[in-house]
């Protein structure tokens, strides 16, 4: 993982990009010396995002066996919460 700041990003912005892109580095931005944000490939976001519904999953599996389910009225309502007619 490479560290970098929010001028460095700035001033080699498709370096960056390419690096992460084509390079699978992960690339962490900091902002006064702190990480702010992280620049990553898509290949590596997609992972993520399986993995946390992956993740997602499996807890709601554990909450079913475990007996903590939701009526379907308050599942309905929360659904539909802001959603016109």
């Amino acid at each position: 993982m490479v560290e970098i700041s929010i001028s460095q990003v700035k001033a080699g912005f498709s370096e960056y990009v390419n690096r992460a892109a084509y390079g699978r580095e992960r690339i962490v931005i900091l902002s006064r010396g702190k990480p702010k944000a992280v620049m990553l490939g898509m290949d590596d976001l997609r992972r993520l995002e399986e993995l946390e519904d992956a993740l997602a999953a499996a807890q709601a599996i554990e909450a079913y066996e475990a007996g903590e389910t939701i009526p379907w009225e308050q599942v309905k309502a929360e659904l539909t919460d802001g959603v016109p007619d």
